[in-house]
């Protein structure tokens, strides 16, 4: 592992946020985030100000992604659905599990170019429940994936679309589970072992690095491409 915090520097957008669990890039070339009283949040990275779109009561948003038109499909522990907001504002119901099996803990959503999103539903803490979901567009789910089951939480896909990528808090770890060409879930791998962590959410960039964030203790990881794991921050305060 190597320490590579010494020359990067964090910034405040400098909005204040009520408990923002994920942020998620917009087609508008605007940010999102959501809040622990049900707020979907909007805002420029560079002037401008902070907006709320949307705000769903009794709701919690947890991790969120958009479509192509921009709405918002955010997943809600409290509800135990995942929204579909509107860019105005509208909210409505995109899925809630199936009849045998509701959604429990929707944790965080991601989309392929086919248009079926994949939901984490981390299930108990330490109690290897959690799973996948896959939601075909119109809303229709069904569980994807059961391997993948420490606490599942943030995921992304590759950026070859081959394999889900998915953080595994407890025990702390990223695994990849492949994606066959049927689209049904293939074999689930250990990408990288994080003990005395807490892991949350991952995400590549554009030369394939894999970057992974934890919940405790604050950092972010860079994992290479050459499968190097650097320390990219470490800064309580500044975290």
């Amino acid at each position: 592992m190597t320490d590579t915090a010494s020359s990067l520097v964090l910034t405040n957008v400098g909005f204040q946020f009520d408990h923002p669990e994920c942020v998620a890039w917009g087609p508008d070339g605007m940010a999102y985030a959501g809040g622990e009283a049900g707020q979907l949040y909007r805002f420029p990275l560079s002037g401008g100000t902070l907006e709320e779109v949307a705000r769903v009561e009794g709701g919690f948003m947890q991790g969120m992604a958009l479509d192509a038109e921009g709405n918002i499909y955010a997943c809600d522990d409290r509800s135990r659905c995942v929204h579909r907001i509107t860019p105005h504002g509208d909210v409505s119901t995109y899925s809630t599990g199936t009849a045998e099996q509701r959604m429990r803990m929707p944790n965080y959503p991601v989309f392929d170019a086919t248009g079926h999103l994949y939901v984490s539903d981390s299930g108990d803490w330490a109690a290897r429940n959690g799973f996948i979901w896959k939601v075909a567009p119109g809303g229709k789910a069904e569980i994807w994936d059961r391997q993948a089951n420490g606490f599942t939480n943030g995921m992304c896909l590759s950026p070859d679309g081959r394999h889900l990528y998915v953080v595994e808090s407890t025990p702390p770890l990223v695994s990849r589970v492949a994606i066959k060409p049927d689209g049904s879930a293939g074999q689930r791998e250990i990408v990288v072992e994080l003990p005395r962590s807490v892991p949350d959410g991952v995400a590549f960039d554009v030369n394939g690095d894999l970057y992974i964030s934890l919940y405790n203790p604050n950092i972010i990881y860079r994992l290479t491409t050459a499968g190097e794991l650097q320390t990219l921050i470490d800064d309580w305060e500044q975290l």
